[in-house]
């Protein structure tokens, strides 16, 4: 039986001729399933629950333009009576007064995701879903998978978080794969989303206020999971673990393969010698010595493991030629997505690394601990969280020789750092003059990992570490 056969095993269904299908939300995941819904057939209303901006006007009109009902700064009875169902937007949380009205209403609410998948499923040649989650590392994993997957000569395009929502892609007909970065936002609404390979990158504390407790944020994204073909688990996670037995009992999920830092079976990906290992059927090869892995780092190493592992299954359903060594040259081809531990140029025997969207201190611990036995300028501070920052300082102490402080937060960075016995500090009031200051240091490395947010200086972490890499270019 396959994935879609469950579906239609648990719910009646029908093509979307005459259905009246409401969509939640005017952003890019809801436009895509409107106009997706539309294409279809369905008849669509659009409602945005907030006021439109002048700029975002244009987009109102394109959709009434297709045909699609529009409204926007409240949802009214009109568009929501009488839906078949609704879909929704990732940043409607679900105890939010329209998910309770739709629920008050018995409105089956799916996520854009969901629809996607249903949709994809009716097709006569239905895509392959790869998706990820994971607390951390889901974008790298999917960029870098989708990089290996079009070196191997497969069709394959990333969507979801990473900005291109699936219901953009269901009808594009030279694809074949759709490598899915999914957030637990995305996956709380689904409910018989199917993958071929489903990953789960690990699981920290995170999103606590949307799903109203962290047991609802991991339920969230073991959605992701259930209908799989195969599910990609980080061994070194107990709490991933115990839930591959759990899919083992219930029959769900497919077959499990692990990633980590030992041989774990005789279906996984390890570091072995300062080597990445994939084993199948018992079966070892090696496929890359972190030493020509271009993304560095231990976060990043098994962002490459699952990478791997989605590449080789991935090759075996299409019988390609995915073989370890094209993984391998892919691999090494590959660049870091902007802001995440990005190496922008190497220079005068100093590197370069751009870590911007390190907007928290345990986002900051995991660039820092990338570097071993190395002169690192660290380059920190921002608009302050006020977390805790004692692994943070213990981090630094055992990786850092010097920290440049920027930002708002520079007060509280310097006391904590050395209250925890760090003295080597140096303020600066701009990021251009800390990166002159670091520069003039001399170090192995220049490594902005701020651990702050960015609001005080910049709009986003992108235009901050827009700013870090085009001077650092400018004076190098």
């Amino acid at each position: 039986m396959g994935l879609f056969d469950i579906f239609k095993k648990n719910k009646d269904v029908q093509d979307l001729r005459g259905k009246k299908v409401f969509v939640l939300g005017l952003s890019k995941s809801g436009i895509a399933a409107a106009k997706l819904a539309k294409r279809h057939g369905a008849n669509v209303y659009l409602s945005e629950g907030n006021e439109v901006s002048k700029d975002k006007l244009h987009l109102v009109e394109e959709l009434r333009e297709l045909g699609i009902n529009v409204e926007y700064g409240g949802h009214s009875d009109e568009f929501i009576s009488k839906s078949d169902f609704a879909v929704t937007s990732p940043g409607i949380p679900p105890h939010s007064e329209i998910i309770q009205n739709l629920k008050t209403r018995n409105i089956e609410t799916i996520s854009e995701l969901e629809f996607a998948y249903r949709e994809n499923d009716k097709n006569k040649t239905p895509k392959q879903f790869i998706t990820i989650t994971g607390t951390n590392g889901k974008t790298t994993t999917t960029s870098l998978t989708e990089f290996i997957l079009k070196k191997a000569g497969l069709k394959a395009k990333a969507c979801g978080n990473i900005g291109i929502p699936a219901s953009d892609l269901v009808d594009e007909e030279d694809l074949d794969w759709l490598v899915c970065e999914a957030s637990s936002f995305q996956l709380d609404m689904t409910k018989y989303f199917g993958s071929f390979v489903s990953v789960w990158t690990n699981f920290t504390p995170d999103h606590i206020d949307w799903h109203n407790g962290l047991e609802n944020y991991f339920n969230a994204k073991t959605k992701a999971f259930k209908y799989s073909s195969f599910s990609v688990l980080n061994a070194k996670d107990e709490k991933l673990v115990e839930f591959a037995n759990t899919l083992k009992n219930d029959n769900m999920g497919g077959d499990s393969v692990f990633f980590f830092d030992g041989n774990i079976g005789d279906n996984c990906c390890y570091i072995e010698d300062d080597e990445i290992k994939f084993k199948e059927l018992g079966d070892v090869e090696t496929v890359i010595k972190l030493s020509d892995c271009p993304i560095i780092g231990h976060h990043n190493y098994q962002n490459i493991m699952c990478a791997i592992i989605c590449a080789n299954l991935a090759g075996n359903y299409n019988d390609t030629t995915t073989d370890n060594e094209t993984i391998k040259n892919a691999i090494m081809e590959f660049k870091a997505p902007a802001h995440r531990l990005e190496k922008i140029v190497e220079k005068n025997g100093i590197t370069y690394y751009n870590d911007s969207k390190a907007t928290n201190p345990e986002a900051a611990i995991v660039a820092i601990n990338s570097f071993n036995n190395s002169d690192v300028a660290l380059i920190a501070g921002g608009r302050d969280k006020n977390t805790d920052l004692t692994e943070f300082c213990e981090s630094v102490k055992g990786h850092i020789k010097t920290v440049i402080l920027i930002g708002e937060a520079t007060e509280r960075f310097e006391t904590e750092l050395r209250k925890n016995g760090f003295d080597n500090i140096i303020r600066e009031k701009t990021i251009q003059s800390a990166i002159d200051h670091a520069t003039g240091l001399k170090p192995d490395v220049v490594l902005l990992s701020p651990a702050c947010a960015s609001f005080d200086m910049f709009t986003g972490y992108e235009q901050r570490g827009d700013v870090f890499r085009e001077y650092v270019l400018s004076r190098v």
